[in-house]
């Protein structure tokens, strides 16, 4: 199961009810946190997680109500005893705006950890050992990055077997590995049947383009930037964000099966309209507040 947490809805302003933008995406060992707005970490203590569960933060741009919380989380997560290697990912000038973000304080980088630049001209997919995470980049100011968070596909022991092999032999099947059992060979495709892979898809600074498309493609949950309703389109296409409109017809065309839009600007007050406008043209919609969970 993949559990996803809406830390932080708002845009660039917070408000009394929403943070600077984060998502965590939880699943087995790995707390993976996209974005890392300002107060990210005080919203993780607020659902009691630690913030030595963290193991990997995508950036997806470098505009500060996505990263302005960064230093004060590794700094905390130092204090927290964090032992291991946190790994960064972002777009080009990320070890570059995390030096600085370090050159502001007189104390040393807090915890270890290990940052890589994404080309996506050369790399658009990172391969984990029971995930995959697709980047392609998206049409804002400045670079930015969408992500889309893949699990492999994964074996599933069929009852019958499961009741006649030893659990060690039933590891090695789920591997796709043939075993021989009471001088019988045994494979995976006799003993066990595929469950397809779980797929999310986060988009955050965007105009409408091709790689939002494709990232968000078949996607089992979509989250989405959606900063200005319709009737503010103008502003939308002058700081290169979307309506809540055009992210319902993506999601529509790129048959995702549920969409949730956040980093809502300020300037409204009834995220209502939101849905409202974008059930029109898609059907299962969610206006994410800060600290819903969705599970996948």
């Amino acid at each position: 199961m993949i559990e996803i947490i809406t830390l932080g809805t708002a845009c660039m302003q917070p408000t009394k009810d929403r943070n600077h933008v984060g998502t965590l995406l939880r699943y087995k060992n790995e707390n993976i946190l996209f974005d890392c707005g300002e107060n990210i970490q005080r919203q993780l203590r607020h659902l009691n997680i630690k913030l030595t569960k963290i193991t990997r933060i995508f950036i997806s741009h470098w505009h500060g109500d996505h990263t302005l919380g960064l230093a004060g989380l590794m700094y905390s997560m130092a204090s927290d005893q964090f032992a291991k290697k946190l790994f960064i990912y972002g777009p080009k000038g990320t070890k570059k705006n995390l030096a600085y973000l370090f050159k502001a304080f007189t104390n040393d980088t807090p915890i270890e950890h290990e940052v890589m630049e994404i080309d996506p001209k050369t790399k658009t997919v990172l391969d984990f050992a029971e995930f995959t995470i697709e980047v392609r980049p998206l049409d804002h100011r400045t670079p930015t990055l969408g992500y889309s968070f893949m699990e492999k596909d994964r074996l599933r022991i069929k009852p019958q077997y499961i009741k006649k092999i030893p659990g060690i032999l039933l590891g090695k099947l789920q591997k796709n590995k043939t075993v021989t059992y009471k001088n019988k060979k045994i494979t995976p495709q006799e003993a066990a049947y595929s469950i397809k892979g779980k797929k999310i898809t986060i988009l955050m600074d965007t105009r409408p383009c091709n790689n939002y498309l494709k990232l968000s493609q078949n996607a089992d949950l979509l989250i989405s930037e959606a900063t200005f309703l319709h009737e503010h389109q103008e502003k939308a296409e002058k700081y290169y964000h979307m309506t809540a409109k055009e992210a319902g017809l993506l999601a529509n065309q790129a048959e995702v099966k549920k969409l949730v839009l956040l980093h809502f600007s300020p300037r409204y007050k009834d995220i209502s309209k939101f849905r409202e406008e974008v059930k029109t043209v898609f059907q299962n919609v969610v206006c994410a507040e800060d600290f819903m969970k969705f599970k996948v």
